[in-house]
């Protein structure tokens, strides 16, 4: 049985960065960038207005100048601004040839083709230069998760198509006579299979592409069936069937169909039946069936697995600490991970930790870490955990 950082050392060493794709640009949200992408203009593209005034070469109170045209956004004036001259200009137009800056229009007198500069003048040029923001060349780094902002850079460089990691297929297999899927009829020994469900809700929203595979029961031919779906995946998950017993399938018949294991058994509540190593071209990892187990796993485990597929960091799943909300009992000799509520700033261990209960699972937004053999904790003492919202 080895520790947490250990089995995760391991996982990572599995662990192979997926090859580069090229994707719109809107569909590159929420992906990886594989390589840096350069500017093709500069931004702005020329000297701009940054408010609504009058383009003049110099000025100063009650200074008297002759309007001799009108600049818009798109729409530029073609002439050039000689002293004694303004153009009326509106925010994001050019500025013209000889302007030298922008009164606004608050600090203006307007008659006819004529304004007369007012006491309240400010100092400001209101002129945005040309690459203020970038110019030609300039780079957004690989490595990055896009969000919402760097596709708006990206837009703004000219950039139609981004070279993003490819999403690593993910096929999920749960396993067990037991169990059926949601909306079919469940026999009288039977439950309803929620691990593949939630583990592929979590591979989505780490932009892995989850494929969900029937249910493998209790016999090698099924397993071998659902192993030969799972043919092309990147990562397959069993969830089910790790331990030693004479029904778990995984464990007892995995090695046989190819598996060759890296590691089994993990000093962790929940969770210590799980184990991995490569299964053909695949990364394969078998997780415990407790619901609990599996998901928390997932958060764990699978979770930094996929980002570094992805080509992120190789890295645990980032940890915080918050102050108790309430006194926790001495820690066992494994690493423990506590269904949690962060309430006020401080953090509530639910008083049942039992890993078949999803419904506490479902009203956790946090697991408190626990290390192993970790003495009891008073209120207000400082703990790490990980979010899993």
């Amino acid at each position: 049985m080895i520790s947490v950082s250990e089995a995760l050392d391991q996982l990572f060493a599995l662990t192979t960065a997926l090859e580069p794709e090229t994707v719109p640009l809107l569909q590159a949200h929420g992906r990886v960038l594989a390589s840096d992408v350069a500017a093709t203009r500069d931004q702005p593209p020329f000297d701009g207005s940054a408010m609504d005034g009058y383009a003049v070469t110099q000025a100063s109170p009650g200074l008297r100048l002759r309007v001799i045209g009108e600049a818009a956004a798109g729409h530029r004036f073609d002439g050039s601004v000689g002293d004694g001259d303004a153009v009326r200009i509106f925010t994001g137009a050019p500025v013209p040839a000889g302007a030298q800056r922008v009164v606004i229009q608050e600090d203006v007198e307007r008659d006819g083709d004529w304004i007369t500069l007012r006491e309240t003048l400010d100092a400001s040029s209101h002129i945005r230069p040309a690459g203020g923001d970038f110019r030609v060349g300039d780079t957004v780094s690989a490595g990055r998760l896009i969000g919402p902002n760097d596709i708006a850079l990206m837009a703004a460089m000219n950039i139609a198509l981004v070279p993003v990691t490819r999403r690593p297929v993910v096929a999920l297999i749960s396993t067990g006579d037991e169990l059926v899927m949601p909306g079919e009829s469940p026999g009288p020994d039977q439950i309803i299979a929620s691990n593949t469900l939630g583990l592929h809700a979590l591979m989505r929203d780490l932009c892995a592409e989850p494929r969900l595979l029937p249910i493998a029961r209790d016999n090698e031919a099924s397993l071998n069936t659902a192993f030969d779906l799972a043919r092309g995946a990147d990562l397959i998950v069993t969830i089910g069937g790790a331990s030693v017993g004479d029904h778990d399938v995984v464990a007892n018949l995995a090695p046989q169909l190819g598996f060759e294991q890296s590691f089994y058994k993990v000093a962790m509540r929940p969770g210590k039946p799980l184990m991995a190593g490569r299964f053909g071209t695949a990364m394969m990892i078998g997780l415990p069936g407790n619901p609990v187990s599996a998901m928390v796993c997932g958060h764990v485990f699978l979770a930094p697995v996929i980002r570094a597929m992805l080509g992120l960091s190789a890295r645990p799943a980032p940890r915080l600490t918050a102050p108790l909300a309430k006194p926790l009992p001495a820690n066992g000799s494994r690493e423990h991970y506590m269904r949690a509520r962060l309430t006020d700033g401080a953090l509530l261990a639910f008083g049942s930790q039992d890993s078949s209960l999803l419904g506490i699972l479902s009203d956790a937004d946090a697991l408190i870490v626990r290390p192993p053999d970790d003495g009891a904790r008073d209120v207000g003492d400082t703990v790490d955990y990980i979010v899993i919202r």
